[in-house]
């Protein structure tokens, strides 16, 4: 039985301590320890014999959903960039949850690479049945002239190119009940100017959260977006300055920065039977503040 806490109490609140990496980051290296649920999480089966495909699964949210679907009974493909140590700490929460965890390394920039996960998890299981479009990338910039072409693409390329490359290749192989869940941002309704490309690319994952969804109901598949706030990850240290680390999640009505595994049973929710009649929706967890 869970005991009442006070929500803004239950986890670390800033100033954090300072705490520079360079990106994408270290879960290892952040203080205080993220929470991914390791020793909260208690699964019930809503999600057995279910195959999934999480990017960016390494660290972050993305670790938090792999330990928490694994809990409630998927195996998980596990997509991250290069994080080599933060991946094989996923695939360990997974396996030792008793399902069967696929780690593939690559940039999910390239459509070659994301068309191939696809296939890996057919390969592998011989279905596809969650996808979860989870990787990101962010810069911080005090002005719009300090941001370059090329990192406004690679912005773009990551957050967004790769949510339509999966995409397009997922839905011919995933039957009907599947599910798709891409991760927007509150910055796509509250933009903050120094993470302008970040921001536009969160937006526009929520248009084609909207949008797609009414597609992919014609073949029994809903599609389905969360709205983070404030969430402690290795993106924050290892592209924010130290000043906005310190005080990261501050501004929200519960006074600190979400966990990763506060925003896994969402996930869940929207990947299970339970959430049928729930398609083309943006579910915000953002401590407070409004995404409309």
């Amino acid at each position: 039985m869970q005991t009442l806490q006070d929500p803004r109490q239950q986890y670390p609140a800033p100033p954090y301590p300072q705490q520079p990496q360079d990106h994408p980051g270290q879960e290892q290296r952040m203080n205080p320890t993220a929470d991914h649920g390791e020793q909260s999480y208690r699964g019930s089966g809503r999600l057995t014999g279910r195959k999934a495909l999480i990017t960016g699964a390494d660290s972050g949210i993305g670790r938090a959903v792999a330990l928490a679907f694994a809990r409630e009974g998927a195996d998980v493909l596990i997509a991250y960039l290069s994080e080599d140590q933060d991946a094989r700490e996923t695939v360990r929460l997974v396996e030792d949850a008793g399902r069967q965890a696929i780690a593939v390394r690559g940039d999910v920039q390239e459509e070659a690479h994301c068309q191939a996960l696809v296939r890996r998890a057919v390969d592998e299981w011989g279905q596809l049945d969650i996808l979860v479009n989870n990787a990101a990338f962010q810069m911080n910039h005090s002005s719009i002239q300090e941001l370059s072409s090329a990192e406004f693409d690679q912005t773009f390329r990551t957050n967004v190119y790769a949510l339509f490359y999966l995409c397009k290749a997922a839905l011919p192989v995933m039957k009907p009940g599947g599910s798709i869940i891409n991760t927007t941002s509150i910055q796509a309704y509250m933009p903050d100017p120094s993470l302008l490309a970040y921001a536009a690319t969160k937006a526009a994952i929520a248009n084609f959260t909207k949008a797609l969804a009414k597609e992919a109901i014609e073949k029994g598949i809903r599609v389905n977006a969360v709205a983070p706030g404030p969430v402690w990850t290795p993106l924050i240290p290892s592209t924010l300055p130290p000043e906005k680390t310190q005080e990261f999640g501050a501004d929200s009505l519960l006074g600190r920065a979400a966990q990763p595994v506060e925003l896994a049973p969402i996930y869940v929710l929207l990947a299970s039977q339970e959430a049928s009649y729930i398609t083309g929706m943006i579910y915000g967890a953002t401590g407070g503040r409004p995404i409309a």
